[in-house]
């Protein structure tokens, strides 16, 4: 009866989907998985509908999350109808509190654009909204970030999450941010930080994934930033405040929203 229990379980779904999350990041490039993921994660979302945790995004409700990671797996990181993680939410609190985003006739650059945000920003009539990417199926321009074709000055807003990370040379990257971005225009360009170290660790000379991936924690990085990341932003040009916006959300709704506890989000302006 035990065994039998525990095959009718409702966890077993959620192991199962766990398992096959956890191959999936390992061995299919991100823009695959981005093109067909959305249309099975929002079937799986019908067993996971309760009232613990809510996606701030879209308003979606859930009893539990789903885990995501490569070396170590995040429990409750995925919302599967948005698609969002933990620091997508926390940076669309962070827009709709500290940003005029939602108010001012803005023209912005979305690179690398992320599932859960596109189509809403399509819909913003005050936006005039542009994506971009080298390899998205989402990108409405196919663009080198070493060499974004658009003007000197051209946007108002750039985004850009969990890129520098993977470029050859992060340093003409963020003077391309820069150059394209208006005087008095703003930006978002978050990285993973290993907060325990003051510095940015690289080697050219690393190419095994296995040793990228224990030293830069995936084995496509080719750096892993410190907290002298903020400074690089401001050595491109750009004056930068180290937001420490999650400390200004209450505890109940960082654990509700399921946050990252003690995320920087890196605010540039020019």
């Amino acid at each position: 009866m035990k065994n039998s229990y525990l095959l009718s379980s409702p966890l077993k779904p959620i192991l199962k989907m766990k398992l096959i999350i956890s191959l999936a990041t390992r061995l299919l490039p991100r823009h695959y998985l981005q093109h067909v993921s959305h249309f099975f994660l929002r079937i799986f979302s019908l067993f996971l509908r309760g009232d613990k945790f809510e996606d701030p995004i879209n308003g979606i409700k859930y009893r539990k999350l789903l885990p995501y990671g490569r070396l170590k797996s995040r429990e409750n990181a995925i919302a599967p109808d948005s698609m969002s993680l933990e620091r997508h939410r926390l940076m669309w609190l962070f827009i709709k509190e500290k940003t005029n985003l939602f108010s001012d006739n803005l023209k912005f650059l979305h690179i690398a654009p992320e599932y859960c945000f596109i189509n809403i920003f399509k819909r913003m009539k005050n936006l005039d909204y542009t994506t971009g990417d080298l390899i998205s199926p989402w990108a409405d321009v196919k663009m080198d970030v070493h060499d974004i074709p658009f003007k000197d000055n051209s946007f108002d807003v750039v985004i850009c999450n969990h890129v520098l990370e993977h470029v050859d040379d992060y340093k003409i990257v963020m003077k391309e941010f820069y150059r394209v971005m208006k005087t008095g225009g703003w930006g978002i360009f978050q990285v993973p930080i290993d907060t325990n170290n003051n510095h940015t660790i690289e080697d050219k000379k690393i190419v095994d994934p296995k040793e990228r991936e224990r030293l830069y924690w995936q084995s496509d990085h080719l750096r892993l930033f410190g907290l002298d990341y903020g400074k690089k932003l401001a050595d491109a040009g750009f004056k930068v405040t180290e937001s420490d916006f999650i400390n200004e959300i209450g505890a109940d709704l960082v654990e509700r929203y399921a946050l990252p506890k003690g995320e920087i989000v890196y605010f540039c302006k020019k």
